[in-house]
């Protein structure tokens, strides 16, 4: 489980190095160049970073649940694995285990608060909203709610080129301070959910 955490502060540290990019480009050039692409590109990585510890931390929850190092949980119990796992006739081995974890989470985002407490559910019966509102001091529909913009806005970079449909190739505005805010709340949110599944 630490190696989640740990990809995930190396991860934002790359962000974070992306900010410094910016500001010193910015204070050497003219405010005609337009730099912000750079703070658009750290906000997808900063979604990116949560998206990834997510799967990091329920892969290796469900490997450690499989060692039999923790309890399972309701929804590991009902974690599916294909009939060929078993046509050996042999016992379901732990690389079996996990090939079918990144399998079936090759094609899920856990980036929305839905997602990412159903990726925790797999690992732990946490009730992970109310747990880490407890512990940001934050009612629980205020950081989902957040997360849930951050993921629209992360999506309008990564999808729509970030334009501004009223205005013609005109993007929407984004700041340094913007940026700094996500992934601060980003890195509170995810630090708060590890000490949940840890």
């Amino acid at each position: 489980m630490l190696s989640a955490i740990e990809h995930f502060r190396d991860n934002i540290a790359r962000v974070r190095g992306l900010g410094g990019i910016h500001q010193a480009l910015t204070s050497m050039i003219t405010s005609a160049v337009d730099t912000s692409d750079i703070l658009r590109a750290q906000y997808v990585l900063a979604v990116s970073a949560l998206d990834h510890y997510v799967h990091e931390v329920t892969r290796l929850g469900m490997l450690e649940t499989f060692d039999g190092k923790r309890p399972p949980s309701a929804a590991y119990l009902r974690f599916r694995l294909p009939i060929s796992c078993l046509a050996t006739g042999q016992s379901v081995s732990r690389s079996d285990v996990e090939s079918e974890i990144r399998s079936q989470h090759s094609y899920v985002a856990f980036q929305k608060p839905d997602r990412i407490a159903d990726g925790i559910r797999l690992i732990s019966e946490v009730k992970l909203w109310d747990s880490v509102s407890e512990r940001m001091n934050t009612p629980p529909e205020m950081i989902k709610q957040r997360l849930l913009l951050i993921v629209d806005r992360r999506n309008k970079i990564a999808h729509e080129a970030d334009l501004d449909p009223t205005y013609p190739k005109a993007r929407w505005p984004i700041s340094d301070a913007d940026v700094a805010g996500v992934i601060d709340f980003l890195v509170e949110v995810v630090e708060t959910i590890h000490l949940e599944v840890q």
